[in-house]
């Protein structure tokens, strides 16, 4: 079970303590920006862990938003949130998680605090050069309440990890599929169920990369299982490589 630190008291509550109810996720990104496309981000990735556990999420923007951000936000795959067009406050729903910046007043409800992005140099904010998917992954580089440096050298790393990663899961898939080892899936979902400790899932990641024990055809599961949560397309060239 997903469970969230409350930033309104410091302790970690169910997400979704109604098994299979509704839960309602609020995005409050009043700010403009690297880090309104952070609170954005984690809020995609939270929707993302609770309908792996089969829970239905009502999704929700508050405020206003330029268009610039929301096209940034399409660009890193960030799914769309229904606009509330203000507050949101007192629509239904089993329980309300409230995504935020650090330091924002909310309504009642779980409050979901997100770290601020210090961007070092001018962030292209509908990409990271050709592939926006490398700027959604330097944002989930860390946990979502620790800022996140971001500069020419941290989306460098980015896209070199991402076209490296999707490389590999492109020469994997050609060779014969293996499930997920259990131990692995058990310590993928034991990462993101802790306070969607995105992090750690990357270290996993790592690990199986580097895994000469494991076979090919149980990397590539892997991969493909936690991009679910991850929505780094990270099988995307598949296929494309002779």
């Amino acid at each position: 079970m997903l469970r969230i630190t409350d930033a309104r008291t410091g302790h970690p509550v169910p997400a979704a303590p109604v098994r299979r109810g509704l839960t309602r996720v609020e995005v409050h990104a009043r700010a403009h920006g690297t880090g309104a496309l952070r609170v954005l981000l984690v809020a995609d990735v939270l929707v993302r862990a609770l309908e792996l556990d089969g829970t239905p999420v009502w999704t929700l923007l508050t405020g206003d938003h330029e268009r610039a951000d929301l096209r940034a936000a399409a660009a890193l795959g960030i799914r769309p949130f229904e606009d509330t067009g203000g507050g949101a406050a007192g629509l239904g729903g089993a329980q309300a998680l409230h995504v935020a910046p650090a330091g924002a007043e909310v309504p009642d409800g779980v409050l979901v605090e997100v770290a601020d992005v210090d961007a070092q140099d001018a962030v292209p904010m509908e990409g990271a050069g050709p592939d926006p998917a490398a700027l959604r992954l330097a944002l989930l580089s860390e946990r979502r309440d620790v800022p996140v440096r971001l500069d020419a050298a941290a989306l460098g790393e980015a896209g070199d990890t991402l076209g490296r990663w999707r490389r590999t899961v492109a020469d994997w898939a050609r060779l014969p599929s293996r499930p997920v080892p259990e131990a692995l899936r058990v310590r993928l979902r034991a990462a993101w169920e802790d306070d969607l400790d995105v992090a750690q899932v990357l270290r996993v990641l790592r690990e199986v990369e580097d895994d000469p024990d494991l076979p090919p055809g149980a990397r590539f599961e892997t991969y493909a299982y936690a991009d679910r949560l991850l929505g780094l397309e990270l099988t995307r060239e598949i296929g494309t490589h002779a």
